[in-house]
């Protein structure tokens, strides 16, 4: 696979598409806001019916995975997903 880069709308469309999937509801129904700390990494939270789900990074790589193999049809594991803040993108992941 060549150099891919998944935009921050993606990453966030990725997590909501996860979450949704393990809380059995539409992913339009989940709402995600992206963080970044110099002590703690990458994370988000996830919102659904009034209820907060955190997500670390290995979360995120779980759900950038799964939507790897469900939206671009790739093997999710013969890739390696790195988080990367952007200054101009915000947070992205490059895929190799």
């Amino acid at each position: 696979m060549e150099k891919l880069i998944i935009p921050e709308q993606d990453v966030i469309n990725a997590i909501c598409f996860y979450h949704a999937r393990k809380k059995y509801v539409l992913p339009e129904q989940v709402e995600v806001e992206l963080m970044y700390e110099d002590d703690r990494g990458f994370s988000a939270e996830a919102y659904v019916n009034g209820q907060q789900q955190f997500f670390d990074t290995a979360d995120m790589i779980a759900a950038l995975r799964l939507w790897l193999k469900e939206f671009l049809n790739e093997d999710p594991f013969a890739a390696a997903i790195k988080l990367v803040l952007d200054d101009e993108a915000g947070i992205i992941a490059e895929v190799q």
